[in-house]
């Protein structure tokens, strides 16, 4: 997939926000949800930071029945593909279908000539039947460390094995370095590039023209919440993405 089809398919020329909610039950979920679609966000990301991924089954399957067509991606807190992919499978064969899987980390090794974990993992997914977009981490927040030299080889050698490279600052909430995503665009070339940490309507403009999709949580959050999102906030966000174009070939 290259940067215009990602445009074309969330039918947007600028930067795409995807509200993240922090899931605690149904009722907040869809709540938040609901906000996102009011203020025209085009899909969510959910979240299971307070319990185990068996807990959150049940709240993904209950909010998928109570919104069908809303585009919904999903992250199992520090969980790979390796264990995602089948799971994602099993609820597509239920007709629960999710439309992204996010991993904080795609266990990429730029250190290393071969990927094999990132092979084994492309394999899983591959034998799951499930079809939806994958949002790989790389040198991503909470997980080893890459040294900056090596920023646009990371990007470069995780495009065969995702459908969007996904990166973040160094904490939640702290915004991406400049220089790392530039040296992520050089080496995505025309290849989605999504950023997942310290987006904010007050600093959003700087990095429309090279990412494609902004993964957005505390930037449009409610002041001192973690878990629910100011409408407000997020509208001022999406309508600066509006203004941008689309991305250069």
């Amino acid at each position: 997939m290259d940067r215009s089809a990602f445009h074309r398919l969330f039918k947007t020329p600028g930067p795409v926000v995807t509200p993240v909610i922090h899931v605690l039950d149904r009722a907040q979920t869809l709540r938040n949800a609901a906000h996102a679609v009011r203020q025209g966000a085009p899909g969510i990301f959910l979240i299971n930071h307070d319990f185990p991924v068996d807990d959150f089954l049940p709240i993904l399957r209950s909010v998928r029945a109570a919104c069908p067509d809303l585009w919904i991606g999903v992250n199992f807190l520090a969980q790979s593909g390796r264990v995602a992919f089948p799971i994602l499978g099993q609820l597509a064969a239920e007709n629960c279908e999710i439309d992204a899987y996010w991993a904080d980390d795609a266990c990429m090794d730029e250190r290393m000539s071969n990927q094999a974990e990132a092979e084994a993992i492309a394999a899983i997914r591959a034998a799951s039947g499930w079809r939806g977009l994958y949002f790989g981490g790389v040198a991503f927040k909470k997980q080893r460390p890459v040294d900056p030299s090596q920023h646009e080889h990371s990007a470069r050698i995780a495009l065969p094995f995702m459908d969007v490279v996904t990166t973040s600052g160094v904490a939640t909430g702290h915004a991406t370095d400049l220089t790392k995503i530039r040296d992520f665009r050089r080496g995505l070339g025309s290849a989605p590039l999504a950023i997942a940490s310290g987006i904010t309507p007050d600093n959003a403009a700087a990095y429309a023209t090279d990412v494609d999709c902004f993964l957005v949580a505390t930037g449009i959050n409610a002041p001192g919440d973690f878990y629910n999102i100011d409408p407000a906030r997020l509208a001022a966000l999406l309508d600066l993405s509006r203004e941008f174009g689309a991305p250069e070939p």
